[in-house]
């Protein structure tokens, strides 16, 4: 396995997400169900049994055994169904998913829910990666995964019923350790994740974290890599799938929510992520996070 860059890491660790369960149960006979047109990111762990995954544009279903998961990080047109083959899987009807039986010896059972990625970097972070990540119950290389995906099992058993925040804990968790080994094995992704990998763009990276407050200009950028100005907007571009400025814009957002939530001022905040105008500044940060500066540290005091 690839060691993960301490830059790597920092973007991992940065990563906010919510996860949320919709449900937990049972299907049997003939059935699919898909979650696609919502516009949300989802998961689906076979806790029992095995079914079918569809994905449009893929010639092959992936068969998911027990034990086995799939993190859908896009709204793809997808579907999971007790069918082999992609046009039964169509025909088939949704149907209300019972209980959970462990001792049944037919269907499936499953844990689904959707994940909420955060606006800013979390969202940049999430861009870079594959559309949909399955873990599967035998990779060796999953050892703690699959000891956060006994947990659910185990859960997924309490009388009289499982709890939702548990699970939905286990869930958030086991995602983020199913996206560490990814980033780890795959040496294709793009976004935030190639420009931390990158010899030339992550000593760049690492100073627009570390030096939010600076007046960064494309010229001041460029001059970090070695390159012309129009050489490394493009280069930038083509590795991150986002504009510089959308890059820095990010990183000085996401250090102000740190700031903010650690009680300091608006004016302290401001000339911390590098902004001459707390006109500007407030402008900048409800636009990207929905409240304004000043809302967004009292709602976190306290805390």
């Amino acid at each position: 396995m690839i060691s993960s860059s301490p830059l790597v890491d920092w973007l991992l660790e940065s990563l906010e997400l919510q996860a949320s369960l919709f449900h937990v149960g049972r299907y049997c006979g003939g059935w699919h169900a898909s979650t696609h047109g919502l516009a949300r990111a989802s998961f689906h762990l076979v806790v029992q049994g095995h079914c079918w995954l569809h994905i449009d544009g893929e010639k092959q279903a992936q068969r998911l055994n027990a034990g086995d998961a799939v993190f859908l990080l896009r709204d793809l047109d997808y579907r999971l169904s007790s069918a082999q083959q992609a046009d039964a899987a169509q025909r088939l009807p949704r149907m209300a998913m019972t209980a959970l039986d462990r001792q049944a010896q037919d269907g499936v059972g499953l844990v689904c829910g959707f994940f909420h990625f955060k606006s800013g970097l979390s969202s940049l972070i999430i861009e870079g990666l594959p559309d949909w990540i399955i873990l599967r119950a035998g990779d060796p290389s999953l050892s703690a995964a699959r000891a956060l995906f006994e947990l659910i099992l185990d859960e997924c058993e309490r009388l009289p019923q499982p709890s939702s925040a548990l699970l939905e804990r286990l869930s958030h968790l086991l995602f983020l350790y199913v996206l560490r080994q990814q980033v780890a094995d795959n040496q294709n992704l793009g976004g935030l994740v190639a420009l931390a990998r990158h010899p030339q763009f992550a000593p760049l990276l690492d100073q627009l974290i570390e030096q939010p407050q600076q007046p960064w200009s494309l010229e001041s950028m460029a001059a970090c890599t070695g390159l012309s100005r129009s050489a490394f907007f493009k280069r930038f571009n083509e590795l991150a799938g986002q504009s510089p400025g959308q890059v820095l814009l990010a990183l000085r957002i996401r250090h102000a929510c740190q700031l903010l939530k650690s009680n300091h001022t608006v004016e302290q905040v401001c000339a911390a992520v590098g902004y001459q105008s707390i006109a500007a500044f407030t402008r900048a940060f409800a636009k990207a996070v929905g409240v304004q500066p000043g809302a967004y540290r009292k709602q976190h005091e306290g805390r």
